[in-house]
């Protein structure tokens, strides 16, 4: 199975993070969990089940235990932090950086940032997040679009009209996601989502005219960055020599 990363250079922009300390340059820090965890119980000596490889969020309760131990206690705990070499240690609600952090970062090449948000605020945007952007993924031949509000992917043979079907859609109102490559993300065990490869994004191509601009010809209200998908509709050649049901709602013996 395919490992996909993101770099903290990219979760640093999107959530807004102040870098405290890195010792390089966080594009080239790559993340590849999208699970996170606050190492409470670590810091109070339990390293049963602690997981290293996860971003580490430190907030009021951690910085609450550590105001109770004595100094070389105290040091003695975040040193056993920054030991397990996590990929970063975030710091929520704008909270004081004590001198040791910074001392044991830098001993163990862990990068330090800092966000004004609450720990679990912060804790559910980075998750969302991560599971977007670590999810596993598949790119199919198709068109999403986005109808009423539902994702409809819409499948067939090279030629059936999927490009036609989608500008006509568009011009009664709907939205564009991707044209002719979509790419698909399990985001979650119940969910898909759908979206275009950068290069091609808001573009649509049709036979006879060309590769148009969806966004430039019907105005941003017609494309969208990404959707859920809810429905999967496969266009057919019409066949005359074969029975169809109008309603779909009658099977054949």
């Amino acid at each position: 199975m395919t490992q996909f990363s993101v770099s903290l250079d990219k979760i640093a922009q999107q959530l807004k993070l102040e870098v405290v300390y890195t010792p390089r340059e966080l594009k080239d820090i790559p993340i590849y969990t999208a699970d996170v965890n606050r190492p409470g119980l670590l810091l109070t000596g339990y390293d049963e089940y602690f997981d290293p490889t996860r971003i580490q969020i430190y907030g009021n309760a951690e910085m609450g235990y550590l105001s109770t131990l004595q100094e070389a206690e105290r040091r003695s705990r975040i040193h056993t932090l920054f030991a397990t070499k996590p990929p970063a240690l975030i710091i929520t609600r704008h909270l004081t950086v004590v001198h040791e952090f910074i001392e044991f970062a830098s001993q163990y090449g862990v990068p330090v940032l800092r966000t004004t948000e609450s720990t679990s605020g912060f804790m559910s945007a980075l998750i969302s997040m991560l599971n977007i952007e670590l999810a596993q993924r598949i790119t199919r031949h198709g068109v999403l679009v986005e109808v009423y509000g539902e994702g409809i992917l819409i499948l067939g043979e090279s030629g059936v009209g999927k490009s036609e079907t989608a500008v006509e859609l568009v011009k009664r109102g709907h939205r564009l996601i991707a044209d002719d490559a979509v790419e698909l993300r399990r985001v979650s065990n119940r969910s898909i989502l759908g979206t275009a490869p950068e290069n091609i994004r808001h573009f649509i191509e049709l036979r006879g005219v060309g590769i148009i601009n969806v966004a430039r010809v019907f105005g941003l209200g017609a494309v969208k960055m990404s959707q859920e998908v809810d429905l999967v509709v496969e266009l057919e050649p019409w066949d005359k020599n074969k029975r169809y049901n109008r309603t779909g709602l009658e099977s054949e013996p």
